[in-house]
């Protein structure tokens, strides 16, 4: 029965003092594994916060600690497994710890991670922005759930939501207060009237612009749209498809890439590759199976030659 079975993940990532000790004990004290079945709990990191011995066995919770990354090796999880039969996994991952590796190279094909949070303490975000970036990216980059706590009313929200959708458009992102109120609907000030019928997008503006499409296709649909962006085209577009992309940075000189959607144009076959160009599109929605909802297609109806913006690369934070 134990065998080669699949094996439900969870992953609880976050730096030191985020809250992460605090989500999972919220996590079962709502029931949420309260079936009767093993989980097997593996800690990675021994924060300022334990939780209760008596929760931990109300739910058939076996922790064990893992002190130091060499130590967790997937020879380790297979015999876990074997010693203690669970039905299910939590991770508790230490923040420092190379979560790529661990996901992509530690752990068993057989566990299947079925959900990744994130906690932040957002009183230290800009800390860790400011000095680690590349780390607290990884973790939104693998994040289904993001959760900023100890959050006040005077901070940044919107901006920490950038930082969190620049990397992963896919995660959801939650703001709880010291109160223990939670908001998830930031609104973005957009520096363009998006009621208008038609948004010419300064260069700069393109990175806002292109998540709030990603997130909420329908307020464009059928609106005319001008920026700037570069022609990029391979072998598997269609004959009338290009993309007017941009490079964007979502972490680090390293990181960045080329961000964009499919643009239909009669022409495009005619269009040379990293060209700049002004393009003038309408939003038409259509649903993505990958994406699992509703997702922007464009229909270009002008595509002009253009100058290079003063900055070609497009920033989140």
């Amino acid at each position: 029965m134990f065998g080669n079975r699949d094996i439900p993940v969870y992953l609880f990532t976050g730096f030191l003092e985020s809250g992460k000790t605090t989500c999972i004990k919220e996590i079962l004290e709502e029931g949420n594994f309260e079936d009767g079945l093993k989980t097997l709990f593996l800690i990675t990191e021994e924060g300022e916060k334990e939780i209760d011995e008596n929760l931990l066995k109300y739910n058939k919770v076996i922790p064990v600690i893992i002190d130091e990354e060499e130590d967790l090796t997937e020879e380790k999880c297979i015999s876990l497994v074997k010693e203690h039969k669970p039905a299910r996994i939590m991770i508790e991952v230490n923040g420092m710890w190379n979560l790529e590796k661990l996901i992509n190279k530690t752990i068993p094909e057989n566990w299947v991670i079925v959900q990744t949070f994130t906690t932040v303490n957002a009183e230290t975000f800009s800390m860790y922005i400011n000095n680690m970036k590349s780390l607290i990216m990884a973790h939104f980059q693998q994040s289904d759930l993001v959760i900023f706590n100890r959050c006040t009313k005077d901070m940044d929200k919107a901006s920490m939501r950038r930082n969190v959708k620049g990397i992963n458009r896919m995660a959801q992102v939650l703001f709880e207060s010291e109160d223990g109120s939670v908001e998830s609907n930031i609104e973005e000030e957009l520096p363009f009237d998006v009621t208008a019928k038609e948004i010419i997008l300064e260069d700069d503006d393109f990175g806002l612009w292109y998540l709030d499409v990603s997130e909420h296709p329908e307020k464009y649909e059928e609106k005319m749209i001008i920026f700037k962006g570069q022609v990029y085209r391979n072998s598997t577009f269609p004959a009338d498809a290009f993309v007017p992309a941009r490079a964007a940075m979502t972490c680090c000189a390293d990181d960045i890439a080329k961000i964009g959607f499919i643009c239909h144009y009669g022409d495009a076959g005619k269009l040379a590759t990293d060209d700049w160009v002004t393009v003038r599109v309408k939003v038409k929605p259509e649903f993505s199976r990958k994406h699992q909802s509703l997702y922007p297609v464009l229909w270009a109806d002008k595509v002009e030659p253009a100058e290079p913006p003063a900055e070609e690369v497009v920033y989140f934070s």
